[in-house]
């Protein structure tokens, strides 16, 4: 819920809901490239791990492309699940 100290918010950004879906599906992007590469160059990778990591940048990469054309609802709804996405991957 925007406004809580752990939760980004979006609200100030022009676009309205398509363009906030798509920032927070970039942000969990760049979480899991930021992972590859810190997995790929420690000093035993974990394949395994940068194999989970990169199907994780996959699938949101397939669901930003259908931002393109998602409908309010539907770009609202990817934002949601995003944004808590990526609350979870900051914990981590």
């Amino acid at each position: 819920m925007p406004g809580t100290p752990d939760d980004p918010d979006f609200s100030s950004l022009d676009g309205g809901e398509d363009q906030q879906a798509d920032d927070i599906v970039r942000e969990v992007v760049g979480w899991y490239n930021a992972q590859i590469v810190a997995e790929r160059r420690a000093p035993v990778p974990d394949d395994e791990g940068i194999e989970a990591l990169k199907a994780g940048r996959e699938a949101a990469l397939a669901d930003q492309a259908q931002l393109a054309t998602a409908d309010p609802e539907e770009a609202a709804r990817i934002a949601v699940v995003y944004a808590a996405r990526l609350r979870e991957l900051k914990e981590l």
